[in-house]
C-alpha cells in the first residue's frame, strides 16, 4: 500500500497512525496538495489527501473510506463490536473530525483568502463550533486513554485532531482550558505510532 499526503494533515496522519497501530505495512509518499499539485494529480487526478493506492492499484481517497477499507486487511478492528460502545465511538470520532474540519476552515480563511475579504462572523461561528467539539470531548474522553489499552479509532482521531488544532490555531482552543485533552495528547505523542508519524 502507498499512502500519499503530508503528515501535517490530520486526515493523512490518522490513517498513518491507524496503519501503524494495526501493524499493516505501507509506504508513505509525502506529497503536498499545494506545493506538489501536478505530481499529486499524476497519482490521483482529484488531488485529495489522503490518497491510498492499494496493492491492487486501486486509488482510494477520504480518510474514513480508507480506514473502512483497511478494516478488511487488519488483524483486529479499531472500532468496538458492541452496538452501544460502537455508537459512542462513532460520536467521539465525529466530534474529533468536526474539530479538525473547523480548524482547517480557520486556516484556509486566514491563509488563502485576502485579509480584506475575510468574514469575521463566519470565523466566529466556526470558532464556536470548534470549541463545542473540543468541549464535548474534554468531558467524554476517558482519562485512562493511552495508558496501555489497545488503541481504538476514537483515541487515535482525538489525539491527532487535538495535536493539529494546537499546531495551527492554538489560541482558539488553549490547552489550559482542556486539561484532560492536553494530558491525553502528551501520552499519545509519546507512543511509537505517533512518534513515527510526527511532523514539524
Amino acid at each position: 500500500m502507498q499512502l500519499i499526503g503530508m503528515l501535517d494533515s490530520p486526515y493523512v496522519r490518522r490513517v498513518a497512525v491507524s496503519l501503524k497501530v494495526l501493524g499493516l505495512a505501507f509506504d508513505l509518499d509525502q506529497v503536498s496538495v499545494f506545493r506538489h499539485f501536478d505530481h499529486f494529480a499524476s497519482l490521483n487526478p482529484v488531488v485529495k489527501a489522503p490518497t491510498l493506492i492499494t496493492d491492487d492499484g486501486v486509488v482510494l481517497m477520504d480518510s474514513n473510506l480508507i480506514l473502512q477499507h483497511v478494516q478488511h486487511l487488519a488483524p483486529r478492528s479499531l472500532m468496538p463490536a458492541d452496538r452501544a460502545a460502537h455508537e459512542i465511538a462513532l460520536r467521539q470520532v465525529g466530534l474529533a473530525l468536526a474539530a479538525c474540519e473547523k480548524s482547517v476552515s480557520v486556516v484556509y480563511e486566514r491563509n488563502l483568502r485576502p485579509a480584506e475579504k475575510q468574514h469575521q462572523p463566519w470565523l466566529d461561528r466556526v470558532h464556536g463550533q470548534l470549541l463545542s467539539a473540543w468541549g464535548a470531548l474534554e468531558q467524554e474522553a476517558s482519562e485512562d486513554w493511552f495508558t496501555g489499552e489497545p488503541l481504538m479509532q476514537p483515541q487515535i482521531t482525538t489525539a491527532v485532531a487535538w495535536r493539529f488544532t494546537q499546531h495551527v490555531v492554538p489560541e482558539l482552543a488553549p490547552a489550559g482550558d482542556f486539561p484532560r485533552l492536553a494530558v491525553l495528547s502528551l501520552r499519545a505523542e509519546a507512543l511509537a505510532p505517533f512518534r513515527e508519524t510526527d511532523y514539524e
